[in-house]
């Protein structure tokens, strides 16, 4: 709700949405503002089934657009109260709901050719397959928030000090990476998904975080502890992430990484229908095994040992994505120099703090195969609309027509 209640007061309060006739070219005056692109199909992400498939459903029904929006096969009767309130809410059509496989239901809508605009939160394989199977795909408007393997680096000046601020200082870093690494599951494209630590500190880093998962309450999401705290790793939400996470372990473990915390990557009640699996802290990694260089958007923190900075910038500059990054330190300029490097990498930079999306205020961006478009308050906006001119010039009677003509249009009512 804070989400809709800001972007609306955004179109609102800002210029985009009809501020009025400019006169500041000579004779000619202009009235900007946005329209729809059309229709757009909505795909949403089981992971935030609500959460990240409004944060684009809603600006495109803002700006006019007709959505489709296709409901996760896991997390889709989350929607079943929003469908009844969008029914009593917007004129019939405005808003189609689609469920099913979306391997079956989604090609036919992108062959028609009738789909505008395609906001797609997932994997980038099945985005490009979508995209290639419309007849037009360069008229097709993209948003894309895509897949990532989130950095998170400690810089060797953490250990620099062993006094009581830098003791404090670890915690609360250690706190940040178990947070980063293992809310929701690790089942966020925010979340981080390699660790890059000195290699003099390497061992020790995977010892402490192992202890830190250990303590971690892991059971079905209803179910409490008893301090009364609901369950922190709950299940995943099919066998086949379950087996994909069991590759990840198999092929770090066949090339030298080992299982740092008790009872890693077990699956609590067997190996039959439950997929609920305790975290597996993995050290060490290197370049050669998937953990290193595949997204696992699961419950295995890969940790890799690095002797140089120089390689830890490597592996930004030449790999696939370029979502986020995390910098944990105590030291301003050593930090400085890669918030540089990495500006031109990833679409935000985190100084001591876990990734994540919010504010909600903020742009949240990505290079590379991880993002195509902005999302924000202002940007979805703008994402699910194009700017459009109204033009006239000032001679004869064309003030007078024009003026006739604003009682009349919405579109050249203003917002502001």
């Amino acid at each position: 709700m804070q989400f809709c209640e800001k972007t609306i007061e955004y179109i609102q309060s800002s210029n985009e949405f009809g501020s009025g006739w400019d006169a500041s070219n000579g004779p000619t005056r202009l009235f900007l503002s946005r329209a729809a692109i059309g229709i757009v199909l909505c795909l949403g992400p089981y992971n935030y089934p609500l959460n990240e498939t409004y944060a684009t459903l809603i600006p495109a029904l803002l700006m006019g657009n007709i959505a489709i929006l296709k409901l996760p096969t896991v997390g889709g009767l989350a929607h079943q109260l929003t469908m009844e309130a969008f029914a009593k809410a917007l004129p019939p059509g405005t808003i189609n709901f689609i469920s099913g496989s979306g391997r079956t239901t989604m090609p036919p809508l992108m062959e028609s050719g009738k789909i505008d605009s395609l906001a797609f939160i997932g994997g980038s394989n099945a985005a490009d397959k979508l995209i290639k199977a419309h007849p037009e795909p360069h008229r097709l408007k993209l948003f894309l928030q895509l897949e990532a393997k989130n950095m998170g680096v400690y810089l060797a000046d953490l250990w620099s000090s062993d006094d009581v601020d830098a003791r404090t200082h670890m915690e609360r870093i250690m706190k940040e990476t178990v947070a980063g690494a293992l809310s929701y599951n690790g089942q966020r494209c925010t979340a981080l998904k390699l660790l890059f630590v000195p290699v003099q500190h390497a061992e020790q880093f995977a010892t402490t975080l192992a202890k830190e998962v250990e303590v971690m309450s892991v059971g079905l999401p209803w179910e409490t502890t008893e301090s009364n705290k609901y369950s922190q790793i709950t299940p995943l939400p099919n066998r086949g992430r379950v087996e994909y996470m069991k590759a990840l372990i198999d092929d770090a473990m066949s090339k030298g990484a080992k299982i740092m915390n008790k009872n890693g990557g077990t699956i609590v009640g067997g190996e039959g229908e439950s997929t609920l699996m305790i975290p597996a802290i993995l050290y060490p990694v290197t370049p050669d095994m998937r953990a290193y260089d595949e997204e696992q958007f699961g419950p295995v923190v890969p940790i890799a040992p690095y002797n140089s900075i120089n390689e830890v910038l490597s592996y930004a500059h030449n790999g696939k994505y370029g979502q986020q990054v995390s910098l944990f330190t105590s030291n301003s300029k050593s930090t400085a120099n890669l918030v540089d490097q990495f500006s031109t990498v990833f679409g935000k930079i985190n100084i001591n703090a876990q990734c994540g999306r919010s504010p909600d205020t903020a742009p949240f961006s990505g290079r590379r195969s991880s993002a195509m478009g902005v999302m924000s308050v202002a940007d979805a906006l703008r994402e699910f609309s194009v700017p459009t001119v109204v033009s006239y010039k000032d001679v004869g009677g064309n003030e007078e027509l024009v003026r006739g003509m604003e009682g009349h249009s919405k579109f050249l009512k203003s917002y502001s």
